[in-house]
């Protein structure tokens, strides 16, 4: 007589059995609480060949895909933060136990505050743009200043092409006394030229004409016209 193997048997139970916690991989959307308001942040953690990155995004303030740093993750124990940012922000949360959401503390230039996300599917990482090579009217030195409320800040811009290919550079704010921050990417087409510093946010887009640079500087959730010109010869 023909009987139902008992491996067959046990398949709806099989089904029933609890999935283990993904932990703090994924795409997560929630709000960060700050003084007087309450921000819409997102929050994409990944691990790959065992080492975590990830990004964070905050819509109010112009803020996409910023990359976080130190991201460390211990069991269902997750901190990272933003390096660059002033005040030093870090993030310290914990997974909850059906792995649907993270919360936890936010501090910041001695502040602390709480932060609260929900997984919404999987990470969404996505590199920088590479960068492309510059012509030969673009390498070197450029200075500029932004217009801060009534406060001048003068910046000086480096660019570069690499030996193995695109371009490079850095960007130092002199009247703020910090040092270089790189640049992450140089997309040059034609005379349009668009400058990415993740490590502050920052974002420079513009045209070269008559020997310089005349655009937009992003950070934020500002943006200041701004123009570089070669350094005057001293």
């Amino acid at each position: 007589m023909f009987t139902t193997p008992v491996l067959l048997a046990w398949i709806g139970s099989t089904l029933l059995l609890a999935q283990p916690a993904a932990g703090p991989s994924g795409h997560w959307e929630g709000t960060l609480q700050v003084p007087g308001q309450e921000l819409k942040i997102e929050i994409d953690l990944a691990s790959t060949a065992g080492k975590w990155q990830g990004t964070i995004t905050i819509p109010a303030q112009n803020m996409k895909g910023f990359p976080l740093s130190a991201v460390t993750v211990q069991g269902d124990k997750a901190s990272f933060g933003m390096n660059g940012i002033p005040g030093n922000p870090q993030f310290n949360g914990t997974v909850s136990k059906d792995g649907k959401s993270l919360s936890g503390e936010f501090t910041q230039g001695g502040g602390t505050m709480t932060f609260a996300v929900v997984r919404t599917g999987d990470a969404r990482i996505e590199p920088p743009p590479k960068s492309t090579p510059i012509t030969k009217d673009l390498e070197g030195s450029w200075e500029g200043s932004l217009d801060v409320n009534g406060t001048t800040l003068r910046l000086l811009l480096k660019l570069s092409n690499r030996p193995e290919g695109g371009a490079t550079g850095t960007l130092v704010s002199l009247d703020q006394g910090a040092g270089e921050a790189p640049v992450a990417a140089v997309v040059q087409t034609g005379s349009h030229v668009k400058v990415l510093i993740p490590v502050i946010a920052g974002a420079f887009e513009g045209d070269l004409k008559d020997g310089q640079l005349a655009g937009t500087w992003t950070q934020g959730p500002g943006t200041l016209p701004l123009v570089f010109k070669r350094p005057a010869s001293r």
